[in-house]
């Protein structure tokens, strides 16, 4: 299993804006400076500066929400090849923040969604009309549609197939506390499509409860190679008021063998109480670290890391969540992630 950290940061971070040229740029305005008829040791600063001035724009550099992406080493829905793809969290920033590592939708099998707060949830409707409007997304779903209009088939089929077959859209897994809030949050963006009738989250998802149902906790299971890994909603509370709670329902993924990765997503307290042994349990932890020097109170914040979370559990964490990069004690935890950060479990 690969996990990568495609955004580390938090959900009002913002970037530096810059002026700067391209390395393409750079190496034209060293050719044509070199093929100059002016001798380049009579060029000036002054000249120098005003041809980089000329060339230069004003270019932003994004910090990406905190959202990670899962790769097994299975058949995927798309073409049956592996990996098959999972993104716990989708951020208001998605797009972009896959883009930055060469993929997009259509390389995205299925999604994990902890809790509906924009910075988790803003990309879901990326995903779900990109990938509903793309009729090569799955090879089942290039026969399913034929050459028929995806509007065209949903609307000529209402009433023998209401929602798409599940093995021509993406993966949706979700604790059932989770599902209302997120459909209320999406049905604006999602509830339209020109031309068909009835549309709902299940036409461009198929969803998958998971976590506690009656007497029963759903997981799910992925097969990595020779081995597994089980996916296991963890409750931990984010935000809470004295009339409304905000629940964020983090991932503990335990490989067949026994190692175990503990990513809680969004929580208020260091450690949970309900969540202690799951601490112990884990071999890495995803840590949820706030930086600002004005603390929310619903995020554990990196003083309290640094001064009250026991060290054999520091040890264990790559801290992420933040908005200015955390200054730790060298060698006090595992590490700090950065977008593009990935990691492969079992660690060796």
């Amino acid at each position: 299993m690969k996990i990568t950290a495609i955004g580390v940061n938090a959900a009002f971070s913002t970037g530096d804006y810059d002026r700067s040229i391209s390395e393409q740029e750079v190496c034209d305005l060293f050719w044509e400076m070199i093929h100059s008829p002016k001798d380049l040791k009579n060029l000036s600063k002054e000249d120098i500066n005003a041809k980089i001035r000329q060339l230069s724009k004003v270019r932003y550099d994004p910090p990406w929400h905190s959202n990670f992406l899962i790769e097994f080493d299975m058949p995927n829905k798309r073409d049956g090849q592996s990996p098959y793809r999972l993104l716990l969290d989708v951020g208001g920033d998605i797009r972009h923040a896959l883009k930055a590592i060469g993929l997009a939708s259509r390389d995205i099998d299925g999604v994990y969604i902890s809790h509906p707060h924009n910075d988790h949830i803003g990309g879901m409707e990326y995903i779900g009309l990109t990938t509903l409007f793309n009729p090569f997304y799955t090879i089942e779903k290039k026969r399913w549609l034929g050459e028929t209009f995806i509007a065209n088939k949903l609307f000529a089929e209402e009433t023998t197939q209401a929602v798409p077959p599940s093995n021509t859209k993406p993966d949706l897994f979700i604790h059932k506390k989770v599902l209302e809030p997120l459909r209320r949050a999406l049905g604006p963006g999602l509830d339209t499509v020109q031309g068909v009738p009835d549309v709902c989250l299940e036409t461009y998802f198929d969803v998958h409860l998971v976590g506690k149902q009656g007497g029963t906790t759903l997981t799910h299971v992925f097969r990595d190679g020779d081995e597994t890994w089980k996916m296991k909603p963890i409750f931990a509370m984010h935000v809470f008021s004295s009339s409304e709670e905000m629940p964020s329902y983090g991932v503990s993924l335990q490989y067949s063998s026994g190692y175990n990765v503990l990513i809680p997503t969004d929580i208020q307290y260091m450690i949970p109480p309900q969540l202690e042994m799951h601490y112990r349990k884990a071999d890495r932890i995803y840590m949820d670290c706030e930086t600002s020097p004005f603390p929310s109170g619903v995020h554990p914040h990196v003083s309290d890391l640094i001064n009250h979370l026991a060290p054999e559990i520091q040890k264990k964490c790559l801290l992420y969540h933040y908005d200015a990069y955390p200054n730790v004690p060298e060698g006090m935890f595992y590490g700090i992630l950065k977008a593009g950060d990935w990691h492969i479990y079992p660690e060796e």
